[in-house]
């Protein structure tokens, strides 16, 4: 699974693994991938420092890189408070409601929420970015679109490619405009923040919009036939979220999300805004449902959203509230079916990536 895009960065095969635990993403770099840390769950800079300090120690010398969330539009002089105090008090009784019908009980007094989405905010971004650039990252990759071009200008100063999400051609287009080196061609089908174009759609205008930019493919990808058709499209890789959930290296918070996991099909998912305020794909739970409910206020736009259901969040998955406990994944949840180590699915990915090539190869009649 080697690509002029792999060889470049030196990585064995190319498959580029996103991931919020330092331990998969390690572990996707020893295995010859690239694994790329989400930081958006970072609002303490010391903290991301001690995640890359870690990941140096544990990648056996193999490229990683880091995954911010930075806002395409930016906010000067707003704080998390002022934004607090957007949030309609009605929207908090809702909250309140949800919780008390599924007797959520409350955060302890030496609990502090750890759902906090200050990550969405620029600054905090840009505090993270001035971590990760004292590390030898490979690859830059940003969820909300182009960083501002100051940003790409001083990763590509310390020799770091910067790639951007895109969920239609037009959005790539964009990406090259501003200078992206790398374009992730992100599906419906993928888990978190997604667009409204299916992947077998989506991958080969992309590549056609961004002609000479290598692509990457994501969304619904987690097996080695499907690593084969996002190449056999046009892309150099592909951009793996969910697979990595189920792997024995992850920190998911509860035994009781990962049953829920491994239990779920592929159509147990739904695009929801219940948790950030933009549509993101999630396993559906009483909670997605809930902010669906006509009966309900609705959901807020981000950063309002993520902020209202922060707690709430936190008090969910501390007390492993199961009607109401989810988190982001893709349709390719339907696929994970057991608990595995990240280099078994690598192995895995090999296997089914020859069977595809085999067959293709017989189709043709080269075999």
């Amino acid at each position: 699974m080697e690509t002029e895009l792999s060889k470049r960065l030196g990585i064995e095969h190319a498959i580029f693994g996103f991931t919020p635990f330092p331990a998969v993403a390690a572990a996707i770099s020893r295995a010859g991938g690239m694994g790329v840390l989400g930081a958006v769950r970072y609002s303490d800079a010391d903290e991301l420092a001690r995640s890359l300090d870690w990941m140096e120690e544990n990648t056996g010398g193999r490229p990683y890189g880091l995954d911010v969330v930075m806002p395409a539009k930016k906010v000067e002089g707003v704080s998390e408070a002022d934004i607090e105090a957007m949030i309609p008090e009605g929207h908090r009784e809702y909250v309140r409601q949800v919780l008390a019908k599924h007797g959520v009980p409350e955060l302890g007094p030496d609990d502090v929420s750890g759902w906090r989405i200050t990550g969405w905010m620029e600054q905090v971004a840009r505090n993270q970015l001035d971590v990760a650039f004292d590390y030898p990252i490979k690859l830059l990759a940003n969820a909300l679109g182009s960083p501002p071009a100051d940003v790409i200008a001083r990763a590509h100063e310390h020799d770091i490619l910067v790639a951007a999400l895109a969920g239609s051609a037009r959005h790539a287009g964009h990406h090259k405009d501003a200078g992206i080196d790398i374009v992730v061609a992100q599906g419906y089908e993928a888990g978190g923040h997604t667009g409204e174009i299916a992947s077998m759609v989506l991958v080969p205008e992309v590549v056609s919009a961004v002609e000479g930019i290598p692509v990457l493919a994501a969304g619904g990808i987690g097996t080695g036939e499907q690593v084969a058709a996002g190449l056999a499209l046009g892309a150099q890789g592909v951009w793996l979220g969910s697979v990595w959930l189920t792997t024995t290296e992850a920190e998911l918070p509860s035994q009781v999300l990962i049953d829920k996991l491994l239990a779920a099909g592929s159509g147990d998912t739904v695009r929801s805004r219940a948790l950030t305020g933009k549509p993101a794909r999630q396993l559906r739970t009483e909670w997605t449902d809930a902010w669906e409910d006509p009966a309900g206020p609705g959901t807020l736009p981000m950063p309002l959203q993520g902020l209202l259901v922060a707690d709430a969040v936190s008090r969910i998955q501390k007390y492993e509230t199961e009607p109401l406990l989810g988190t982001p994944v893709g349709q390719i949840v339907g696929q994970m079916n057991s608990e595995r180590s990240v280099q078994a699915v690598f192995d895995d990915l090999t296997r089914g990536f020859e069977r595809a090539v085999d067959r293709i190869n017989r189709i043709a009649g080269r075999a």
